[in-house]
């Protein structure tokens, strides 16, 4: 499963909700979307890097020498986040080789949806609540570059568009 660099369209488009009749849908896609991201290898990916227009992102921070921590969030959504802000270097499957310092709340609430349709609250801080707000921006259209001034932002936009020529 190709996993979409940017500046591919629909990585700037707002996902729409899935709905019920998506569910087996979602089931083939998710475990191919795992493989994808382990090879990758990434902590996170969302429907948009995959060509998808629908609200749903996986996850897992586990360390490759834990026991894998797969997540799967649909339609998630922040409810509460921390006033106290952290800084943590973020990079996107998107963005391949392209690193910076990001600021975001330190820790977070989400409220999404499992695969059968139960309805789960998640309290993350550290490592787990970046990945969760970096994916949750995905849905809504927004890169991690965003968080960046524009100088920072065009700078690193400059040098993906120049690996990628290399790269073809």
């Amino acid at each position: 499963m190709p996993i979409l660099v940017a500046p591919q369209a629909v990585l700037r488009q707002k996902t729409r909700l899935v709905r019920p009749e998506d569910m087996g849908e979602l089931r083939t896609i998710i475990p191919r979307m795992f493989a994808a991201m382990y090879q990758a290898p990434g902590i996170g990916l969302a429907a948009p890097q995959v060509g998808l227009g629908m609200r749903f992102a996986i996850v897992d921070v586990s360390d490759k020498d834990e026991a894998r921590n797969p997540l799967v969030l649909i339609n998630p959504e922040v409810i509460a986040e921390t006033d106290d802000m952290a800084v943590r270097e973020e990079g996107c499957l998107s963005l391949p080789n392209q690193y910076a310092e990001v600021v975001r709340p330190e820790a977070v609430r989400v409220r999404y949806q499992d695969m059968d349709g139960k309805v789960q609250e998640l309290e993350a801080d550290d490592l787990l609540a970046t990945c969760l707000q970096h994916e949750i921006d995905h849905l809504e259209g927004i890169l991690f570059v965003d968080h960046l001034s524009a100088l920072k932002r065009n700078m690193i936009m400059r040098r993906l568009a120049k690996e990628q020529r290399q790269k073809h």
